[in-house]
């Protein structure tokens, strides 16, 4: 008998799966597309904190996501023996003008009270080979933002799952406790339930590049993430689009994107694309998670939005939600329940 049943392989259902298997639950993960055929089969996986300053619960929890990641990743190669791409390489930025200089500078001071002294954000030159240009020859450098290959990462927990005896399957019946957690149909689907907008989906592109600089700090700059990954590839994302008619397909935008990651970085230049991804990524209404009870309905739970910081606040998110299905216990944030 099955005392938890997932719903979806991205990267919220098997952490929740994984999670709950620590715990000796016995887990299956149903998902008739199989482990990572929605966003979660991305290329990018920037994990990046928001600015330090204008402090919030929503930015202490992203905070407290990003320094525990590193334990959890740690665990899960350790349990299934597939490395996971993680890695906290830190970020840079270019900075545009004298007003951009001071501001991170500002932004370097507020670091050190509000990241409680384990991570630093501050300004040097744009002296390394993997600098991006930068009009003032200076960038922003913080060293919290971490990068995870999901491409490595999906494998590496179901590897980790497995071998605490969870599977995942196409199809199966709903025993014990069950988690919701698929992504933009699902989101679309809790609106019809409620008949109130609880999220839906937003279409992203993104492209793999043959460029090995698995070290190197990813670079960030406005509407463009780099990600250099552990296998020797680089990720470069994201759109960001409302208005489409296939999410699956590529376009002008993304062509447009990396003629800004080249311009950007020109280390870049001659780099050849590997391939090319487009998907739509769960977009709660309220921009951050849902992570809940389904109201009225005794045993089901709800995993979902996340949109652009899924594979950052996952490993949180489930070992909270495990918190109130195995212990009762409800840590859960406020800021995470379903839109009212």
């Amino acid at each position: 008998m099955t005392d938890l049943t997932v719903l979806g392989a991205g990267i919220f259902g098997l952490s929740v799966a994984y999670e709950a298997a620590k715990r000796g639950l016995k887990v299956r993960v149903i998902d008739p597309n199989g482990p990572g055929a929605g966003s979660s089969g991305g290329v990018v996986g920037a994990l990046a904190p928001h600015a330090p300053e204008n402090w919030k619960p929503a930015k202490a929890l992203q905070l407290q996501a990003l320094l525990s990641a590193g334990t959890f990743w740690r665990g899960v190669e350790e349990v299934g023996g597939r490395s996971a791409g993680w890695a906290r390489t830190g970020r840079v930025q270019p900075l545009k003008d004298d007003r951009a200089i001071e501001l991170a500078r500002e932004r370097g001071i507020s670091a050190e009270t509000l990241w409680q002294g384990q991570a630093r954000w501050f300004v040097r030159a744009a002296d390394r080979p993997l600098d991006p240009i930068s009009p003032t020859g200076l960038v922003a450098e913080d060293d919290l933002t971490a990068r995870i290959h999901p491409r490595m990462a999906l494998p590496a927990l179901l590897a980790a799952l497995v071998r605490l005896g969870g599977e995942v399957v196409a199809e199966g019946p709903l025993q014990g406790s069950v988690v919701h957690a698929t992504g933009a149909e699902g989101l679309r689907a809790l609106s019809e339930a409620f008949a109130r907008p609880i999220g839906r989906g937003e279409k992203g592109q993104a492209a793999l590049l043959a460029c090995s600089a698995p070290e190197a700090p990813q670079v960030y700059a406005p509407g463009l993430h780099i990600v250099f990954h552990a296998d020797g590839t680089t990720g470069i994302g994201s759109t960001s689009e409302r208005d489409y008619d296939d999410p699956h397909s590529t376009d002008g935008q993304l062509e447009a994107l990396l003629t800004l990651a080249r311009e950007t970085l020109p280390a870049l230049a001659e780099a050849p694309v590997i391939e090319t991804w487009a998907g739509e990524r769960p977009r709660a209404a309220t921009r951050t998670l849902c992570l809940a009870p389904w109201p009225e309905r005794d045993g089901h739970f709800i995993a979902n939005g996340g949109f652009k910081t899924g594979f950052a606040m996952a490993p949180l998110a489930a070992g909270l939600l495990c918190d109130l299905i195995c212990d009762g216990k409800n840590a859960i944030p406020e800021a995470w329940a379903l839109p009212a």
